[in-house]
C-alpha cells in the first residue's frame, strides 16, 4: 500500500536537537579551530537539509496517485492542506542548504574566532527556518498516522464492492466465499472495518469488499467525509453485488432496500460500473424481483453469483490461456 512505508515525521524542537549536538561531537573531532567551525556548519545543516528533504520525498507524488487512493486519502485528510505543508518543509531544505553555503564562504575567508561567530548566526537562522515550518511537520506526521494503517485495496485489480443494508447477509457472504483469506480492515470513516476479502475465476484474482458504515444506508444520512469515501470507492469498483433479504428477517422492508439499491444502480451506472441484484436467504424468500437468488446459509447459487459478478466485470488479462481454454 502506498502510505504505508511512509517514515515518522520528526518535530522540529526533535530534529533541532538532533542537528546541532552531531555538529557538535563533529566540531570536538577537529584540531584546528577553524575546520571545527566549518565541520560544525557542514554536518548542521546536511542533518536538518537532508531530513526535511526525506520527509518530503517519500510521499507518493497525489499527481500520480490513483484516483482512488486520492479521494480516500482526501477523505481522511485534507489533501491540498497536505500538499501546501509538504512544499513548505521542502523549502525550508533548500533554504537551509542555501544558508549553509552562503556561511561556508564567509569561513573559509576568516580567522576562527570569527567564524565561530559566523556558524552561530547561521545556526540561528536554520533554526528559525526549521520553527517556521513547525506545524507543517506536525500536519505531515499526523496525514502520515493516519493514512498509513489504510488496507491494502489494489486499483490494478478488478475489485467487486459488496452494497446493501445491514443483517442482509453481505459479510457472511464475503466470509464464504473467501473463506480464510478475508481480513478486516479499519477506515476512520467506518463505524465498523471495511472487510476484504479475494477468490479467484481463470487464473485473475478478484477482491471482494464490503463497507458497512458506507454503502449500507441512504446517501442523506452519510455526513461529508463519508460521501467521499463512497465516491473514492466509485473510482475503486469494477462491479457492484447489491444483497437484498426479502424474509424480512434483517429488520428493513423490501421497498426500502430496493429504493436504497435503485440510488447506489444510479450512482455506479453512471460510470458504467455493473450492479447486480441478489437476493439472499433464498430459502426463506425469494419474494423480490432479483437477477439472481441465493443463499450463503445452504451454499445454494453461492458459487453462480461469483461467476455472474465476474462475467460482468469483464476484466481483461495478459496471461495467457490456459491449456484448457
Amino acid at each position: 500500500m502506498i502510505f504505508e512505508s511512509l517514515p515518522t515525521t520528526p518535530r522540529s524542537d526533535e530534529l533541532i536537537d538532533k542537528a546541532f549536538s552531531r555538529a557538535a561531537r563533529s566540531g570536538r573531532a577537529k584540531q584546528d579551530k577553524l575546520e571545527a567551525q566549518q565541520s560544525m556548519l557542514q554536518t548542521a545543516s546536511n542533518i536538518l537539509s537532508d531530513n526535511l528533504e526525506n520527509v518530503v520525498v517519500e510521499w507518493p507524488d497525489f499527481e500520480l496517485v490513483d484516483p482512488f487512493y486520492y479521494e480516500l486519502a482526501d477523505a481522511i485528510v485534507d489533501v491540498d492542506s497536505l500538499r501546501q505543508a509538504l512544499s513548505q518543509v521542502m523549502w525550508a531544505s533548500r533554504t537551509i542548504d542555501n544558508v549553509a553555503r552562503e556561511y561556508q564562504s564567509k569561513l573559509r575567508r576568516t580567522d576562527a574566532d570569527t567564524a565561530r561567530k559566523h556558524r552561530k548566526q547561521a545556526f540561528a537562522r536554520m533554526a528559525n527556518i526549521v520553527e517556521q515550518v513547525e506545524d507543517d511537520l506536525l500536519e505531515i506526521g499526523a496525514a502520515r498516522d493516519a493514512l498509513k494503517d489504510l488496507p491494502d485495496i489494489r486499483p490494478d485489480e478488478p475489485a467487486l464492492v459488496v452494497a446493501g443494508y445491514p443483517n442482509v447477509g453481505k459479510s457472511s457472504f464475503v466470509n464464504d466465499v473467501t473463506r480464510a483469506s478475508n481480513e478486516i480492515a479499519r477506515y476512520p470513516f467506518t463505524t465498523k472495518g471495511v472487510q476484504i476479502g479475494h477468490f479467484e475465476r481463470d487464473r485473475i484474482r478478484y477482491q471482494i469488499i464490503d463497507t458497512p458504515g458506507l454503502l449500507d444506508r441512504p446517501e442523506d444520512e452519510r455526513n461529508d467525509i463519508e460521501k467521499q469515501a463512497v465516491s473514492a470507492i466509485e473510482h475503486l469498483a469494477d462491479g457492484v453485488l447489491f444483497v437484498v433479504d426479502a424474509s424480512g428477517e434483517c429488520g428493513y422492508p423490501i421497498d426500502a432496500q430496493l429504493e436504497l439499491r435503485d440510488a447506489v444502480k444510479a450512482r455506479f451506472e453512471q460510470r458504467d460500473i455493473p450492479v447486480i441484484t441478489v437476493c439472499n436467504k433464498s430459502d426463506r424468500s425469494t419474494d423480490v424481483e432479483a437477477d439472481l437468488y441465493m443463499s450463503v446459509e445452504t451454499g445454494e447459487n453461492v458459487e453462480e453469483v461469483l461467476d455472474a459478478l465476474a462475467d460482468a466485470v469483464e476484466f481483461e488479462t495478459d496471461l495467457p490461456p490456459s491449456r484448457n481454454e
